[in-house]
């Protein structure tokens, strides 16, 4: 079972990226999956949260309208699309994923069973 992230990269303040998380060893569609991610010097902290069909989609107080996560069913991924960065977006973003269907609002890390090796994302003038 594993979780491969991708998609980070060095961008302007104001700009955009999509990053993706792609399974393998097992059906992502089926799991609740989120992003997390870790600044230098920080904790690991949830940025949203996306179930497998039904439920709520959750997502931190500082990215909302400015982050989406969805779901690709047909090539089994979710991407997380993010616009107008910030610095302080700045971080090793990671995707995880929960054996259950929906997602809690309260991002606890041990609530999450397998984790992909994190993807950086710079943002930078």
């Amino acid at each position: 079972v594993q979780l491969q992230a991708s998609g980070g990269g060095l961008v302007q303040p104001g700009g955009s990226l999509r990053l993706s998380c792609a399974a393998s060893g097992f059906t992502l569609k089926y799991y609740a999956l989120a992003w997390f991610r870790q600044a230098p010097g920080k904790e690991r902290e949830g940025v949203a949260c996306i179930p497998a069909r039904t439920g709520s989609t959750f997502y931190r107080e500082s990215v909302k309208g400015r982050f989406t996560i969805s779901r690709d069913n047909a090539s089994d991924t979710v991407h997380l699309q993010m616009s107008s960065l910030k610095p302080e977006d700045t971080a090793v973003y990671y995707c995880a994923t929960r054996w259950v269907s929906g997602c809690t609002s309260s991002f606890k890390i041990n609530e999450y069973d397998y984790w992909g090796q994190g993807t950086l994302v710079t943002v930078s003038s």
